[in-house]
C-alpha cells in the first residue's frame, strides 16, 4: 500500500468518525428534551451505521456512513402534569437517549478519529523524510 492510498483510507475514516461524533453530540444534546405536544414522542436517538465500500480509484476498501438511523429502546415515562408534552394522565415520555452509553460511543468514536489522524501525520512524516533525502 503506498502512501496516498493509506492517507486516502484515514480521511475517509476521520470522516465517518466525524459524522458519528455529530451524531453523539446530538443525542446527548437532546437527552432532556421532551415532546411539544401532549402524548408526543420525545427525541428519539440516532446511531451510525458504517458499510465497507471498495474504492476503485486507489484499490481498496474503505468505510463510509451507511445510514443515520433511530437507535432502538423505549421511551422512559415520567410523571410531569405541568409540562406540555404531559398526555392526558399526566406523563411525559423522556428520549430514550442514555447519556453513559453516548459518552462510551464518543470515546471510543474520538479513539478512531485519533488513531486515522496519527496514521496521517505519519504518512507526513514519511513524505517530508523522503523529500529530505531527494534532497541531499
Amino acid at each position: 500500500m503506498d502512501l496516498q492510498t493509506s492517507l486516502q483510507l484515514s480521511f475517509a475514516g476521520m470522516s465517518a468518525q466525524g459524522t458519528r461524533l455529530r451524531v453523539i453530540a446530538e443525542n446527548l444534546a437532546n437527552a432532556q428534551s421532551t415532546a411539544q405536544m401532549p402524548g408526543g414522542e420525545p427525541y428519539r436517538r440516532q446511531v451510525v451505521t458504517f458499510k465497507s465500500v471498495l474504492d476503485k480509484s486507489i484499490g481498496a476498501t474503505t468505510i463510509k456512513v451507511a445510514h443515520i438511523m433511530p437507535g432502538g429502546g423505549a421511551f422512559e415515562r415520567s410523571y410531569d402534569p405541568g409540562n406540555p408534552g404531559a398526555d392526558a394522565e399526566g406523563y411525559v415520555l423522556k428520549p430514550n437517549v442514555n447519556p453513559l452509553m453516548e459518552l462510551m460511543d464518543m470515546h471510543e468514536a474520538q479513539r478512531s478519529y485519533q488513531a486515522n489522524l496519527d496514521t496521517i501525520a505519519a504518512a507526513k512524516t514519511m513524505i517530508s523524510r523522503t523529500i529530505d533525502l531527494l534532497r541531499s
